[in-house]
C-alpha cells in the first residue's frame, strides 16, 4: 500500500503523514505543485528524527503520476460521493490518493 498527497499545501501535514508512512514502511508519493519546498524547517519538524526512514517519491504532476502507477489500483479519497470507508475492502497494492487541504480532488 502506498499513501499519494495531490498538491499538498501545508507543511506540517505532510511531515505528519511522512512520519505516519515511516513507522509503517509506507511509500509516500508527493505529486506537485507543493504548497512548501522540501527543505520547509516545518515539514522538517513535523517529520522529527524519521526523515532516514522515509521512503518518498515526488511526481512533477498528476499524469506523471498516474502513469507510474497504471498497473496499481487508485483509491481516491472525497467527502462529496462514494463508498463509506467502513464498507470498503483495501488490497495490497492499492494506491490511496488524497487531494489538497483546502479544496480537496479536483471533480475530473
Amino acid at each position: 500500500m502506498e499513501i499519494s498527497l495531490f498538491e499538498p499545501r501545508i507543511p506540517q501535514n505532510t511531515g505528519s503523514i511522512a512520519r505516519t508512512c515511516a513507522a509503517f514502511n509506507i511509500t509516500l508519493n508527493l505529486i506537485e505543485p507543493l504548497g512548501f519546498k522540501l527543505d520547509d524547517k516545518y515539514l522538517k519538524r513535523a517529520g522529527l528524527d524519521y526523515w532516514h526512514l522515509m521512503n518518498i517519491v515526488n511526481y512533477p504532476d498528476f499524469d506523471v503520476f498516474k502513469k507510474a502507477k497504471r498497473n496499481n489500483r487508485l483509491i481516491s479519497f472525497s467527502k462529496k460521493n462514494g463508498i463509506y470507508l467502513r464498507d470498503f475492502k483495501f488490497q495490497k497494492n492499492d494506491v490511496l490518493l488524497f487531494g489538497r487541504e483546502d479544496n480537496g480532488l479536483p471533480d475530473k
